[in-house]
């Protein structure tokens, strides 16, 4: 019992990042409505980013840890943000209209750019960040069994999980997530009543890019590192529950994407670690499989 609570505890954290994700995520694609891996490449640059720049400053500018940490982050989100406007405005939006392979072409090229970029920055080394904040917080005990989790999962949840809140205020109760929803549901319309599709479109791809920045500098702090094959499968997980959840409530991907981190995790309590990824990008596309829906024509 102590075991299979903690394995719950564990999942937190994790369904914690894929709903923040998913949330994010769905705001762009309800846009888009284009599959876009360039989310995921944005996650993982974040990170990469905060790790080259917090090297920087401990090293290079012999500023202690929380100060480099600080450096990194703001230098990150910086890079990063920069880095998605112009995505969205220059290269997805223009395609955004055509057919979806371009834009799986665009963002693939996006994507080895980003890449490459952080790799030619961090002269292709490893970088580390120091453990912080991993003292552990007991929530249940029974003889010597401790059912726990650390201070900086216990942070990293409580932020992702008022990212979510925000956006959802945001999107249910303000001027601007009204229009948002008139563009995800008809642009042209939306555009006749005077609202700027255009605008909105880089405001959510924006948006989005933010949740992914914020959630790969939290994840890398926890993790201690982070590389591209790490952020493009948090990405394609996340690409996948929101084509099974639509774009129409952001809401629902998270719920999706919380109920995938959970069962990951007890996957990887119980199940054989070399066939997790397997089975979960099964279910996925059987769960997109299931879900899609044809219009018939009579």
């Amino acid at each position: 019992m102590g075991y299979f609570l903690q394995q719950l505890a564990n999942a937190v954290p994790l369904a914690a990042l894929y709903a923040a994700l998913a949330f994010g995520y769905s705001i762009a694609f309800g846009v888009t409505k284009r599959a876009d891996i360039t989310y995921g490449a944005l996650f993982a640059f974040s990170g990469q980013m905060l790790l080259l720049f917090t090297d920087f400053g401990y090293t290079r500018l012999w500023l202690i840890l929380p100060a480099a940490f600080a450096l990194g982050a703001v230098i990150a989100i910086g890079y990063t943000l920069a880095a998605g406007l112009f995505i969205g405005r220059v290269i997805i939006r223009p395609l955004a209209g055509t057919t979806p392979n371009a834009v799986i072409v665009a963002a693939l090229g996006v994507t080895i750019v980003l890449m490459e970029t952080a790799r030619l920055a961090a002269n292709t080394r490893a970088i580390w960040l120091p453990p912080f904040l991993n003292a552990p917080v007991v929530f249940w005990s029974v003889d010597s069994f401790h059912v726990t989790l650390t201070q900086i999962q216990l942070g990293n949840t409580v932020l992702m999980c008022a990212v979510i809140g925000l956006g959802a205020f945001v999107l249910k109760r303000t001027r601007w997530g009204r229009v948002w929803r008139a563009v995800t549901d008809d642009a042209g319309a939306a555009e006749l009543c005077g609202i700027s599709a255009g605008r909105v479109f880089l405001v959510a791809y924006g948006a989005a890019t933010a949740v992914a920045t914020f959630c790969g500098i939290l994840a890398t702090s926890y993790y201690g590192t982070m590389d591209f094959g790490a952020g493009l499968m948090f990405g394609l997980k996340v690409l996948i529950i929101a084509a099974v959840g639509g774009y129409s409530d952001p809401l629902k991907s998270a719920g999706g994407a919380a109920a995938l981190g959970l069962f990951e995790t007890l996957w990887g309590a119980y199940g054989s670690l070399l066939w997790r990824d397997l089975v979960i990008f099964s279910v996925l596309v059987l769960l997109l499989v299931m879900s899609r829906r044809e219009r018939v024509i009579p």
